[in-house]
C-alpha cells in the first residue's frame, strides 16, 4: 500500500483527521464518509485509504488523535515543587486541550459514531492520559497533600469533574470564557479541598 513520504505523513493525516472532526461535530455521523473527508482536506480519496485503510481506520485515527493531543498538553504541564498546583494545572490542560480540539472531544468521550467501540489495543493506547492523573493524585496522596485514600478512585472522580465541566463548557452552558474560569476554579478547588480532608465551612 502506497503512503506518502515520513515527512509528509504527520500534516496530511492532521489534516484529515481535522477535516473528519469537524464534519462529524457539524453534520453528524452520517456526513463523515471518505469522500467529503478527502474533499475537505483537498485531497482524493485514495489519500484516505492509502492512511488509514477504510472509514473506520479514520475515525479510530481520530480517536488517537484526540488523546495524543491530550498527552501533549499534559507533558507540557511542568512539574513544580507543589502536588496540589500540578494537579490543578493538568486539569487546565485538560480544558485547554478540550478547547483546542472540540471537534474531537465528543468522540474521545462519548459514542457519536455508534459503530465505533475502541478495542483492547486502542484502549491501550489511550490509558497513559489516564495514568498520568492517576500517578499525580497519588503524589498528592504520598506527599500528605490529600488524605489517605485510594489514588486511582480520586483520579475516576476528577476525571468526571473535568469531563462534565467540558462538556458544558463546549456548549455554552457555562457563559463565557471568564465565568467559565471561574466556574472551573470553584469546582476544582472544592474537590481538592475535600481530598484534603478539609472542611468547606
Amino acid at each position: 500500500m502506497a503512503r506518502p513520504r515520513n515527512r509528509d505523513y504527520a500534516e496530511l493525516r492532521r489534516e484529515l483527521v481535522d477535516a473528519g472532526g469537524r464534519l462529524l461535530a457539524a453534520e453528524g455521523p452520517s456526513a463523515l464518509t471518505t469522500r467529503r473527508v478527502a474533499q475537505q482536506a483537498g485531497v482524493s480519496t485514495t489519500a484516505v485509504y492509502n492512511l488509514f485503510g477504510d472509514k473506520a481506520g479514520l475515525v479510530r485515527e481520530m480517536f488517537l488523535a484526540g488523546f495524543e493531543r491530550l498527552a501533549a498538553a499534559f507533558a507540557a504541564v511542568p512539574r513544580t515543587g507543589d502536588p496540589v498546583a500540578d494537579l490543578l494545572a493538568l486539569g487546565r490542560a485538560y480544558r485547554a486541550s478540550a478547547l483546542a480540539n472540540p471537534h474531537l472531544y465528543e468522540l474521545m468521550f462519548g459514542r457519536p459514531v455508534p459503530e465505533f467501540q475502541p478495542d483492547a489495543e486502542t484502549a491501550a493506547l489511550i490509558q497513559p492520559t489516564f495514568d498520568t492523573l492517576v500517578a499525580a493524585v497519588a503524589r498528592c496522596v504520598d506527599e500528605g497533600a490529600f488524605a489517605p485514600a485510594e489514588p486511582h478512585d480520586l483520579a475516576v472522580r476528577l476525571n468526571a469533574l473535568a469531563h462534565g465541566m467540558c462538556g458544558l463548557e463546549l456548549r455554552g452552558a457555562l457563559g463565557d470564557a471568564a465565568q467559565a474560569s471561574r466556574h472551573w476554579d470553584a469546582a476544582f478547588g472544592a474537590m481538592v479541598r475535600g481530598m484534603a480532608g478539609d472542611d468547606p465551612s
